[in-house]
């Protein structure tokens, strides 16, 4: 049973696929309780969910969590400004959302939606494909603008597939492409959201997903806390479509965790020892960013890294990274909610989770966020 935890737990691929393990200090305790998916769940009424952002970016609420106190307080986002201290370090995924929806048919006529979940080459990607009957080898799709796409295999539930035009993938998306909003948005992308589905800070295309905390950043709040003393710092974590994928098995231990590419780089490393020599605060904006920090930390300390990450992090795992953390609302029962809830306590999460629902906050990529402050660390 050890095994198997540290399996799911702590893997981590560098950009040479070997894998790697994080120390044992920081994995679940395998004579714990084991953890299921249903324990991770909360009710939460559909009109809740957010549809679309709010006129204004850092117009949304936010809930702080003090896990010292077991105190929840309502905030408005802009209040970051007050709340974070000189010298603590935001760190920020700069990853950018590539319009990763295409629509076409088979050649038999039949409709086909393709939600790419990585480019993997210039012409290639590796995507999921909404259709009646799923495509063998061979098979080919034609897009609404003509480009014909030839299905090179499966790879698990994703199929492989290249795009039979001399323009690359990258400007072929820009040009056709919808904006891959969440399968819980029962909308079509719009114009608006090929701007809002973006941080402001975006500038390494690669994500299908946007890493949703950073959407309530805009300029204003940005030089207000640059004005406060609040450094900041980026890494790179490509969000891939396997982030909405639901937790399948009931047992947490029986779950695989989907591949995503990141960078942690050396400057960004020299600003987190900076801020702790100060005694500044490192605070992730988003479960991306604490996924990127600590695959990066394979030794016990934080290390340039660039790469791929399978890490799965659940109760038990010792998050070390961070300091605190900014997190929009997660779907029941997901790999986020448990990785948030690894930070602090499932059971105080849980609490923040109906303080939230009977408060009325707006829940998911679009709705507001949560400032986490673990014990110790506020």
């Amino acid at each position: 049973m050890a095994a198997s935890l540290r399996s799911i737990a702590s893997i981590v691929c560098d950009e040479a696929w070997t894998c790697l393990t994080i120390p044992e200090s920081r994995i679940p305790n395998p004579e714990s309780r084991l953890l299921n998916k249903s324990d991770f769940h909360f009710d939460l009424p559909p009109e809740m969910i957010a549809q679309r952002p709010l006129a204004e970016r850092s117009a949304s609420r936010l809930l702080v969590v003090n896990a010292a106190a077991r105190r929840f307080e309502d905030h408005r986002f802009t209040d970051l400004a007050t709340l974070l201290r000189p010298g603590d370090l935001l760190v920020f995924n700069d990853t950018r959302v590539l319009p990763a929806r295409l629509f076409g048919h088979k050649e038999s006529g039949g409709a086909v939606e393709i939600l790419i979940e990585r480019v993997t080459g210039t012409h290639e990607a590796r995507a999921q494909l909404g259709v009646s009957k799923k495509p063998k080898a061979g098979a080919r799709i034609v897009l609404h603008d003509g480009t014909e796409v030839s299905v090179l295999g499966r790879d698990g539930e994703f199929f492989l597939l290249r795009f039979e035009t001399t323009e690359p993938l990258e400007k072929l998306l820009l040009r056709v492409g919808r904006m891959p909003l969440p399968p819980y948005i029962d909308r079509a992308a719009d114009a608006a959201d090929d701007e809002r589905y973006q941080t402001v800070y975006a500038r390494e295309s690669g994500a299908v997903a946007a890493p949703t905390a950073g959407l309530h950043f805009d300029e204003t709040l940005l030089r207000a806390l640059r004005e406060r003393g609040v450094e900041f710092g980026y890494v790179t974590l490509h969000v891939g479509a396997g982030t909405f994928q639901p937790v399948r098995a009931e047992r947490l231990e029986d779950h695989t965790m989907h591949r995503e590419w990141l960078n942690v780089g050396a400057e960004l490393v020299e600003k987190v020892r900076h801020a702790r020599s100060r005694e500044g605060r490192v605070i992730a904006v988003g479960t991306t960013v604490v996924r990127a920090l600590e695959s990066a930390s394979r030794a016990g300390e934080l290390e340039p890294f660039v790469g791929e990450t399978q890490i799965f992090i659940f109760p038990g795992y010792r998050i070390t990274s961070i300091d605190a953390l900014i997190t929009n609302f997660h779907l029941p029962e997901s790999t986020l909610l448990m990785l948030v809830s690894a930070f602090v306590g499932r059971e105080l999460i849980l609490d923040a989770y109906r303080h939230a629902v009977e408060q009325r906050y707006r829940f998911f990529s679009y709705g507001d966020a949560m400032l986490i402050l673990p014990p110790g660390r506020d």
